[in-house]
């Protein structure tokens, strides 16, 4: 019985994956280790939209500030990859353009569920817990 050949890794998804993982996982730790901060916020009369806001606003801006500094990084060193591309010029902008959309969208997602878990935090429990 032949053993039918498994389909390779899909190679264009895994940079996207992997900045969804990374910025899921340092907005979620970020945000754990404030729960005492947003139950106060809480505590004080901020609404669960308000404090969704916040975190949100923090994560936007953490990701915009990492596509602004890709962006320049990638005009920077095109003449470096200008060997490793095919068929797509090195400082093409609608290639940057999209790509830095496509992560920003990515990352404004991956800081969607750790900003929804900040609104679900009990005000008297986190008073408590320290």
């Amino acid at each position: 019985m032949k053993s039918r050949p498994q389909n390779p890794p899909n190679e264009e998804s895994t940079p996207e994956s992997s900045t969804a993982i990374g910025v899921f996982g340092v907005t979620a730790y970020a945000v754990s280790r404030r729960t005492h901060e947003f139950g106060i916020r809480m505590a004080l009369g901020a609404d669960r939209r308000q404090v969704l806001v916040h975190v949100l606003r923090e994560g936007v801006e953490i990701a915009v500030a990492g596509v602004l500094l890709g962006v320049a990084t990638a005009f920077a060193f095109a003449g470096l990859m200008h060997s490793l591309l095919f068929e797509v010029p090195p400082r093409d902008p609608a290639t940057l353009s999209v790509a830095a959309a496509t992560l920003l969208a990515i990352s404004c997602l991956a800081c969607y569920l750790p900003a929804r878990r900040a609104t679900r935090v009990d005000p008297m429990t986190a008073l408590r817990v320290e």
